[in-house]
């Protein structure tokens, strides 16, 4: 078997993984998750076994990713890590993100790429964007629509999308204007895009808002913090009145992304409650998501399906990864795992990831308990000498 039918067959494997994992069907419509919001139990989906362990998995596409992948073979090589000894996905090397910036991750030639996802380089600039290749989308996309269902719209409402974001065709190699865009087609209804040629449609917007009003059919505002900020701003200087972007009831809202390469930040709970204020939804249905260009799979608040299920409120700030991930705190220098509640940067273990790394270290603290994955900022300065040492290896220098 060649290594793009290998390929092939893993990503069957993956989306067989995610299916199981949360009762979804092949279309990705994670219906059993309608009524909760914390992953089912390891090892066990909703409508029974899963195909396989989640060790066993990781390992198998870690395996194909150093066959076919030359910086993840050397960052192997370099570990002493020999894939055909491991038993546990904490085995695998994690490939820093900023790997991505300097070599092509992929475990297929660039003529596969279906799409690259491209960071957006507002840190380093335009020249020192990472890529993220993709031989196909088909599992990046069940993994976007099932959690994304399971976190934002578990109640099944029909949802109209107003987006603060670009639409696709602006932004083709966004992987957040790509899971937008597939949001908008699944949930069915009205869709509009207000940010356009890299400016806010504040008026288009506002029109959004009062369509929605009208027709009393509730929204789901997705954008940027950034977008969100600048939209809040606008209001402010407008001098608009109050309720003027008011929200039908069961409307909801996905925030993303920080202030990297920002000249100005708004802390996260006075974000919140402006957002919250302006469109009249509750604070619990702001919902804030944890995604990376170098992932396929996203992490959100559980405050909205907590709310609709009326369970006990979830706390805003913790983040709920789906069950084909898996998020460590690690030791900056060493990499080492930490205990549970221990302040690390997050290693991610993704299924999803099945042409590139399945394993990801990314220059974030966070704080891992069994409630969820607490994010703390990224690293300040240099990549800590952990990943510093690990970009090396895959660069082919020393250890």
């Amino acid at each position: 078997m060649g290594p793009i039918d290998q390929s092939e067959a893993l990503h069957r494997r993956a989306r067989a993984f995610i299916e199981a994992s949360l009762g979804v069907d092949g279309a990705g419509s994670a219906g059993a998750g309608r009524a909760a919001a914390a992953s089912p139990p390891q090892g066990r989906g909703e409508r029974g076994a899963l195909p396989e362990t989640f060790d066993a998995l990781a390992i198998a596409l870690a395996r194909h990713q150093a066959a076919h992948c030359a910086p993840v073979a050397r960052l192997f090589e370099a570990r002493g890590a020999d894939v055909a000894a491991m038993d546990h996905a904490a085995q695998i090397p994690a490939v820093p993100c900023d790997v991505f910036r300097f070599a092509r991750v992929a475990a297929h030639p660039p003529e596969a790429d279906e799409r690259v996802f491209r960071t957006s380089g507002t840190s380093l600039g335009a020249a020192s964007r990472g890529e993220h290749p993709f031989r196909t989308t088909a599992t990046y996309e069940l993994a976007a629509l099932a959690w994304g269902e399971r976190l934002l719209w578990p109640d099944g409402a029909r949802l109209r999308a107003i987006v603060l974001a670009p639409p696709l065709h602006e932004a083709p190699d966004s992987s957040l204007g790509f899971m937008i865009d597939r949001f908008a087609a699944r949930l069915s209804g009205p869709a509009s895009w207000h940010v356009r040629g890299g400016e806010l449609d504040a008026a288009g917007f506002a029109r959004a808002c009062a369509e929605a009003r009208a027709s009393g059919e509730p929204a789901l505002v997705l954008g940027t913090s950034f977008a969100f900020v600048h939209w809040i701003e606008h209001l402010i200087e407008a001098r608009l009145p109050e309720g003027a972007a008011r929200l039908p009831e069961g409307s909801r809202v996905m925030q993303t992304g920080g202030f990297k390469g920002r000249s100005r930040e708004v802390p996260a709970e006075e974000l919140r409650a402006s957002i919250a204020r302006a469109l009249g939804v509750p604070l619990s249905h702001v919902v804030s998501e944890y995604g990376m260009t170098e992932l396929s799979s996203q992490l959100y608040e559980g405050t909205l399906a907590a709310a609709l299920a009326g369970a006990p409120g979830a706390a805003p700030g913790l983040y709920l990864a789906p069950p084909w991930t898996r998020v460590t705190a690690v030791d900056p220098e060493t990499l080492a795992p930490l205990p549970a509640g221990a302040i690390g940067l997050a290693r991610i273990v993704d299924l999803a990831n099945v042409d590139s790394a399945v394993a990801i270290q990314t220059a974030d603290r966070v704080r891992v308990t069994a409630e969820g994955v607490e994010l703390l900022g990224r690293a300040s300065g240099a990549p800590p000498r952990g990943c510093s040492i690990a970009i090396d290896q895959m660069l082919g220098g020393g250890a």
